[in-house]
């Protein structure tokens, strides 16, 4: 007797399933926004889709007892999705005679979806993420370092109002760092649990208030090849930034400081006593005069960042000129945002069986048809999907060479 290859539905159940188990850093980060999307089901949703993410008003304390009224500002940020996949196509005898390990085959079908959803987001993270831990990229191994990597990760978060008792913060490692880190750990006293899972699973567990994680596509990150030290327009605010002409250049998503320019927590807005971070959204060549960052400078009112505007002195680079970093990233989950919407399907009757599932903020749809003049089965499998980083500020990168 033949074998019966499974439905659409069946497919699409499995394959989310399959998805979900396989997604690392998504699966750490905010999902809420897919739902701004149905509303236009009925017309489907073509590539290039956006909406705007509105960030709440932010407002300063007013001392004494006369009012004094602020206008209430709301800025957005645009989240587009785009359509991927992955297709089969199934001959007649193959499913006739061998397509009995469904499980199987989804897994090798979905891996490529799952590294290209999470290697986006990890993409993301690396060009938006300006707060920058281990600037000399130096791995963790021993006991010490370790745990120092985890109390800086925090440290960093705590000085930007991350929340903390949501359980929501996550660090999501490359294979080097996530091996260093076991190695460091190795002689602390843990939990049996968790001494289990790390000796089961070969990865980090849950700790220091941290959701530790490995992920493959953690990006990879080359300085340019200035060192910097050149001038800062004193009094420089905003995003562009004038400086003297560089010597080298400048690659986007370099992490950098300014003279004189502190950080300060967004909710006392007073000091940390650290320099403000910055990463470059831009590259710069050689001779450039304006490095174009994020945040942009901003030293008063509800949104300040910042202690000061610039003041005399050079910008200066985190790490090495000409050299490759690892973006190993920490952060709260909403610092980043995946949206997966459903895919609008065929009706009934076109000679194609399709199907939608989602669970959890997770979604794809899988369609399948035959190919008459071939004799082949066609399953397509797709995604949705779009990310954004609305609240940067509540991420750090941790560098690794």
């Amino acid at each position: 007797m033949s074998n019966t290859f499974a439905t659409s539905s069946i497919v699409g159940k499995t394959g989310l399933a399959v998805l979900k188990n396989m997604l690392s850093f998504s699966a750490n980060v905010n999902r809420d926004w897919q739902d701004e999307f149905t509303e236009n089901m009925s017309r489907g949703y073509a590539p290039g889709n956006t909406i705007n993410i509105k960030y709440p008003p932010r407002y300063t304390y007013r001392a004494g007892a006369v009012a004094v009224p602020q206008a209430t500002l709301q800025s957005t940020l645009p989240l587009t999705i785009s359509q991927g996949g992955c297709d089969l196509s199934i001959t007649a005898l193959q499913r006739t005679t061998s397509l009995t390990k469904l499980e199987d085959i989804l897994a090798a079908a979905m891996a490529p979806v799952a590294t290209e959803i999470d290697r986006q987001g990890c993409q993301l993270a690396h060009y938006s993420t300006y707060n920058l831990l281990n600037a000399a990229g130096a791995l963790p191994t021993t006991q010490a370092l370790a745990v120092q990597a985890m109390a800086d990760v925090n440290a960093r978060l705590d000085n930007n109002a991350t929340p903390v008792k949501d359980g929501n913060r996550n660090f999501i490692m490359n294979p080097k760092l996530n091996g260093a880190m076991i190695q460091g750990y190795a002689g602390l006293f843990n939990n049996a649990d968790k001494v289990s899972g790390q000796y089961r699973t070969g990865y980090m567990q849950d700790s220091f208030g941290l959701h530790p994680g490995m992920d493959q596509c953690v990006d990879t990150h080359t300085n340019g090849t200035s060192t910097g030290g050149t001038a800062v327009t004193v009094g420089g605010t905003g995003s562009a930034i004038a400086v003297t002409g560089i010597t080298g250049t400048i690659t986007r998503g370099t992490v950098i400081n300014l003279p004189g320019v502190f950080s300060v927590n967004p909710q006392t807005r007073t000091s940390t006593g650290e320099l403000q971070d910055f990463v470059v959204t831009a590259d710069v060549a050689n001779g450039g005069t304006t490095i174009n960052v994020s945040p942009a400078i901003t030293a008063t009112g509800a949104f300040q960042n910042v202690t000061n505007v610039t003041t005399a002195g050079n910008w200066t680079l985190r790490g090495a000129a000409s050299t490759a970093y690892g973006t190993n990233i920490a952060f709260h989950k909403d610092a980043f945002t995946l949206a997966m919407v459903p895919l609008w399907t065929p009706p009934a009757g076109q000679g194609v069986k399709s199907s939608v599932h989602s669970d959890e903020g997770f979604t794809l749809t899988v369609t399948e048809g035959f190919d008459i003049v071939n004799y082949n089965n066609i399953l397509r499998i797709d995604v949705l999907f779009g990310w954004a980083a609305p609240y940067p500020q509540l991420s750090a990168k941790y560098y690794t060479i």
